[in-house]
């Protein structure tokens, strides 16, 4: 079986299996914070209402039952589990130890997504699902890295980087005329500290940014198959790339996971060459297991041919982004931004005491304040926050954003909790209302003169405002 055997390839495998771990415990933490205020029992779309109108999506034990404190036991073994892989400790053990850890993460995890709903639908959801499935079978430290599990990250990596330079290509002209980092920045999900500075970069730079994306998805990724030391350039470039991406935005996991699966390209001869005196890392491997062997050849055989239909969606003229063609969320299709809003409009809840004055609540993540500085939340997922973005751009919202306004009125403070500020510390207010504001970076004058980072104005009324039946009447 040494022709399975990936030697050379020891600190790739530690990093895909230790960094996809702790993702996992970023997003089942994630889960204990949000998920039953938003899908709980109690929550905005509550999951036991939805599985007895419908179907789940795929497996979830939750098909059997739905219950808060059930989610929190999948919720924290999850983050415990996926733990002890961050430390390497099934690794220390014999190769099904860690596949079995993490076949029982993507167990875990696929049941909360299959019941997510909006909140869950998110391409990185079935990144992750996709990634941790593929690490199962990376082996232990007694063996080498088996060869096509990291062919199939590799595959995995193309599909992330080839499908989103094609959807771009495909989508937006200001992606074809080099003008969407006029517009991105600014108007991107969720800025992060550093983004207004990107956004005031001088526009001939700007476009130079856009030369390097489609460089980094559309001719890069071929070459991540390629003989080393070209297969661990490759990677190279695109984890700088997806570094550019970490610093300007807040995008949860999604380019820490892209990160982690292009350095499956990474070779040890080719690190130890960037980083003179770094020990070897590489031990004396056991044999590779026949039975090993027979399950990861099986299950390379079941990832080629669910790659079918995401190989012919690269190519087709209406490609689909973020899709899963399957039950399992294995082999799915990627893809982001293939469409740039050119303005931003924010929605901005307010509550009123007395229906005469009106006080903003503040979101965690999205621009509210004009004078609070954008802050940094990836890895980590603010999911309401990020529907409220959706929400502005016109996506349907009324299954959960109106419950989402009486949870308000009925100061609950499990939804409280999923905001920064609450301007009635805790008590109900008699009113609530949603407004829509226009947003744009301050200039660097406007900056300088007011302190504010965002200059907003007020467009017209989203919600109008919705009476606390409990409140008493004057």
């Amino acid at each position: 079986m040494n022709w399975l055997n990936a030697e050379g390839f020891e600190v790739a495998r530690q990093v895909l299996q230790r960094g996809i771990a702790a993702v996992y415990v970023i997003a089942f933490l994630s889960a204990v914070a949000q998920f039953r205020a938003l899908l709980g029992e109690h929550g905005l779309l509550p999951v036991p209402r939805y599985l007895a109108r419908s179907a789940a999506r795929g497996p979830t034990l939750f098909s059997w039952r739905y219950s808060d404190k059930l989610l929190l036991v999948v919720a924290w073994t999850g983050a415990v589990v996926a733990a002890t892989l961050v430390v390497g400790l099934p690794q220390l053990g014999p190769p099904w130890l860690p596949m079995l850890v993490f076949l029982l993460l993507w167990g875990l995890y696929m049941s909360i997504v299959n019941v997510g709903q909006t909140f869950y639908g998110f391409g990185w959801e079935t990144l992750l699902l996709e990634a941790g499935f593929l690490a199962a079978f990376l082996g232990s430290n007694e063996i080498a890295p088996p060869v096509t599990v990291l062919w199939l990250f590799l595959w995995l990596t193309f599909r992330l980087e080839f499908g989103a330079g094609m959807i771009k290509i495909r989508g937006d002209r200001v992606w074809r005329d080099l003008t969407a980092l006029y517009y991105h920045h600014e108007t991107q999900p969720m800025p992060n500290p550093a983004s207004r500075y990107f956004h005031h970069l001088p526009k001939p730079l700007h476009k130079v940014e856009v030369v390097g994306n489609h460089f980094a998805q559309l001719v890069v990724p071929f070459f991540l198959f390629f003989p080393q030391p070209v297969g661990s350039i490759a990677a190279a470039i695109i984890i700088i790339t997806q570094l550019w991406l970490v610093v300007s935005g807040n995008f949860a996991w999604l380019n820490w996971l892209t990160i982690l699966a292009a350095a499956a390209a990474l070779s040890d001869d080719a690190l130890a060459a960037v980083l003179p005196g770094s020990p070897d890392l590489t031990p004396d491997y056991a044999p590779t297991p026949i039975w090993f062997a027979v399950v990861v050849l099986a299950m390379t055989a079941l990832m080629v041919y669910l790659s079918f239909r995401p190989a012919r969606n690269l190519v087709s003229k209406r490609q689909l982004m973020n899709t899963s063609f399957n039950r399992w969320h294995l082999a799915n299709a990627y893809g982001a931004f293939g469409s740039i809003t050119r303005e931003r409009y924010e929605i901005i809840v307010e509550g009123s005491a007395d229906g005469v004055s009106w006080q903003e609540y503040e979101f965690k993540g999205k621009p509210g304040d004009p004078g609070r500085m954008p802050r940094q939340f990836a890895p980590y997922h603010l999911r309401l926050d990020w529907l409220m973005w959706f929400l502005a751009l016109g996506a349907p919202g009324d299954s959960w954003f109106i419950p989402f306004l009486r949870r308000l009125l009925a100061a609950d403070r499990a939804t409280l909790k999923l905001l920064r500020i609450d301007p009635f510390d805790g008590e109900q207010p008699r009113q609530v209302r949603a407004l829509v504001y226009h947003y744009r970076y301050s200039t660097r004058q406007e900056k300088k003169a007011t302190g504010l980072w965002w200059i907003r104005r007020p467009v017209g009324m989203f919600v109008a405002p919705l009476k606390n039946p409990a409140a008493r009447s004057d």
